[in-house]
């Protein structure tokens, strides 16, 4: 049995059991193909275990049975005919030509193991690189693999880390804790249960969480919190669908987002209604930052984030009245060179308002496993932690990154220095297709490696290019797993009948390879074995897990009145101070600017006004598909139908000004490269921004034109140099482009 105070969902049935002539698994989709959720999802196969549909379950209190589109078009990504299913090697001169001849598992550990072993032998463990894509259920254990080999160099592959890791550093940094929002899903009874309420205000900031979002957050809770009474405040420059059921939609100029957060706090501080007793009791350097925001007036912060001051007024008062405010942000805060500062400008509306902790606030998540962080650090031996690359160059790499610079590795692979760089495992992710800028550079520094290894589910054009060996990973109805955050992932081996295929799961793969190099790191005979090592604090086995799933950690409110937040027992939270820091301590220590600050985005109308005249428009890239997640499920036909091609979307006056209309392709062209759209109307956009999604090829044009990504990388406008100064944050929002049409 569990330990005392977890909660475990009672369910009807069995996690497998009889539909009919049908058989039906209980799991999760979490990965491969997924997103970040791990929604609870009922597997159907036939007699001949092939997978024949798929349904959300309504007993898992997580998402009660409803699913995406995604999750419903899974039989087609999982009997996809284009699936690998089997190992291949290829000659490191065929490179980016189809001349892979299929190996056995055996003859692919064997031949990884060599070229690893010699690498690590004879240049160091440093020489190869780990590069994985959004992580999710594979995080946990590529991470193991690469530090039980003795290489510092594992990296997200996106620049800056600017996916997540900034709001999670900046909230570290200054309360010693990432915070969520609090839409109870954090008890097994959910809405029901008599400790929550919901949110008085939910602010929804650079995020569309109907259509993606990470911190396991289920969009539609927001619609269930809004049911419940919560009012929603949209900080966005595109009118999404919460926007227009919002109380208050703020359409704010892209990468501005600190400039508004300090704006409002100055207001709150200036008319007095902030939390006086949470600020006197529980903030860290309230005079420091009230000055720092005091320049940011309404009229100044209007002035810079074309949102009316009368708006931002009532932006203020709406928090500040609030019972309860919660912050459900995205990349947007993430993706621009100072991301930290903007991430604690935002954690400071939080703080000033003594909305942590609490109910219907930001809520601490209970989860098993660090998995952003990583697991299996202890086996890096310090001399090698000296080697990470980045560390020397970034002061904050020093403070809980467990990443290697991106573009300090792509630098030591193409100039070899400070070490050569000869190696690469590259796993889940596309990085010609959807994480890197300037993806041509990026292919050609990977060129220069002498070996590499890629594993996925489909044949990408980063394989396609790169790949020396590719290993077929299984999708996640084919294998067992668990959603570290909240319960049990899981499946069964299919499409026995129709072609048995060779895949296996990403954890089986990096436990054969972990043991090879590492056995003390890697003691278990299978992943179930692993699985229940990980589950050890439950007191469930794997087998136990399966049965339960999904199981909740035990939660309260308030820890920071009772010593549970901080690892000495003390009241109050997890920093120097005991408080939450408005001013950072570990920011000063570190020689960084200890409070937030807004920095005008580079490129944009003000910082470069020249560049500015030429490229007229304001490009907002990332925008989320309900269809796809990065560059996953184009190949999926009813995905692929509702948004074949990629669109930018415009306003109609934007349309007009460039003489373009619906449908028609045009080029986006910045001062670094171009990328093709077909052109969408919206009149939801400010008529100098326009916004495009990201991570886009045609798997049908085939290797030779690798899958036309040269076309439709919107990265092509990104240069690797528009990063952070300190590492952390990285420009993919913010950029000037011109629009014309395609022609002959």
């Amino acid at each position: 049995m569990p330990n005392e105070g977890y909660t475990m969902v009672t369910h009807e049935k069995p996690f497998r059991y009889l539909s009919g002539d049908l058989k039906v698994t209980r799991g999760a989709s979490w990965s491969g193909p997924g997103c970040h959720d791990g929604c609870g999802v009922l597997l159907y196969t036939n007699a001949e275990d092939k997978l024949v549909r798929v349904e959300g379950d309504p007993e898992n209190p997580y998402n009660q049975g409803r699913l995406c589109v995604r999750c419903l078009a899974l039989t087609e990504a999982v009997n996809h005919p284009d699936r690998l299913r089997y190992p291949m090697k290829r000659d490191p001169k065929k490179r980016g030509t189809e001349a892979f001849e299929r190996i056995t598992w055996s003859e692919a550990y064997d031949f990884i193991e060599e070229k690893l072993r010699y690498y690590k032998d004879n240049f160091g463990a440093e020489s190869v690189v780990f590069w994985r894509g959004t992580g999710r259920d594979i995080a946990t254990y590529i991470s193991r693999f690469a530090w039980s080999y003795g290489s510092p160099n594992l990296t997200s592959g996106i620049n800056g880390i600017a996916c997540y890791a900034p709001r999670v550093f900046g909230c570290a940094s200054t309360s010693g804790s990432f915070w969520v929002g609090d839409y109870s899903q954090q008890f097994a009874d959910r809405y029901e249960n008599p400790q929550w309420k919901p949110p008085g205000t939910i602010a929804i900031w650079g995020n569309n969480p109907l259509i993606s979002n990470s911190d396991g957050l289920y969009g539609h809770w927001i619609i269930d919190c809004m049911k419940r009474g919560s009012h929603l405040l949209v900080v966005d420059p595109k009118c999404t669908w919460l926007a227009a059921k919002s109380a208050l939609w703020l359409q704010i100029r892209p990468g501005t987002d600190a400039a508004l957060a300090m704006g409002l706090a100055n207001y709150m501080i200036q008319e007095e209604i902030y939390d006086k007793e949470f600020v006197d009791l529980w903030c860290y350097g309230f005079d420091e930052f009230s000055e720092r925001v005091s320049p940011y007036t309404l009229e100044k912060t209007s002035e810079i984030t074309w949102i009316p001051p009368e708006k931002i007024v009532q932006a203020a008062r709406m928090i500040a009245a609030s019972d309860g405010f919660a912050l459900q942000w995205g990349v947007a805060v993430d993706q621009t060179t100072e991301a930290l500062p903007a991430c604690q400008a935002l954690s400071a509306l939080i703080m000033i308002t003594g909305n942590l902790d609490n109910p219907g606030g930001m809520i601490k998540p209970p989860e098993l496993l660090n998995y952003l962080g990583g697991w299996g650090q202890e086996f890096l031996p310090q001399e090698q932690e000296e080697k990470r690359l980045g560390i020397d160059k970034y002061s904050f790499y020093r403070t809980g990154v467990v990443s290697a610079a991106a573009l300090t590795v792509l630098e030591a692979i193409e100039k070899g220095e400070p070490y050569p760089m000869k190696a690469a495992w590259i796993q889940t992710t596309d990085i010609i297709t959807g994480t890197g800028p300037d993806p041509q550079r990026a292919k050609e520094a990977f060129e220069k490696l002498e070996f590499i290894v890629g594993v996925d589910l489909f044949m990408t054009a980063t394989m396609m290019a790169l790949a020396d060996v590719l290993l077929p990973a299984a999708t996640y109805p084919e294998r067992n797993g668990i959603r570290v955050g909240d319960g049990c992932q899981r499946g069964e081996t299919i499409n026995q009948a129709a072609d048995p295929g060779e895949c296996k799961a990403d954890m089986e793969i990096l436990l054969e390879m972990g043991r090879r190099f590492n056995p003390e790191a890697w003691p278990w005979e299978t992943v179930e074995d692993m699985y229940s090592y990980i589950l050890t604090d439950s007191g469930l086995s794997f087998a136990e897990m399966q049965e339960a799933a999904p199981v909740f950690l035990p939660y309260e409110y308030h820890k920071y009145k009772t010593g549970k937040l901080r690892r000495d027992g003390q009241v109050g939270f997890n920093t120097l101070t005991g408080r939450v820091e408005l001013y950072s301590t570990m920011y000063s220590r570190l020689g960084l600017d200890p409070l937030p600050e807004f920095y005008e985005p580079t490129p944009s109308p003000y910082s470069t006004p020249e560049l500015y005249e030429e490229y007229p428009l304001i490009i907002i890239t990332g925008a989320r598909d309900w269809m796809y997640f990065h560059s996953e499920n184009r190949r999926q036909e009813h995905l692929r139908a509702l948004r074949p091609e990629p669109v930018v979307e415009m306003h109609p006056d934007t349309a007009k000004k460039y003489g373009l209309t619906e449908g028609e392709w045009v080029w986006l062209e910045g001062h670094r490269g171009r990328a093709k759209r077909i052109v969408s109307l919206n009149l939801g956009l400010d008529p100098r921004v326009v916004s495009t999604s990201h991570g886009w090829s045609h798997p049908e044009a085939g290797p030779e034109r690798l899958y036309d990504t040269r076309e439709l990388n919107i990265n092509s406008l990104i240069a690797w140099e528009d990063m952070s100064k300190i590492g952390v944050g990285a420009n993919y929002k913010v950029m000037l482009c011109k629009i014309y049409k395609v022609t002959a």
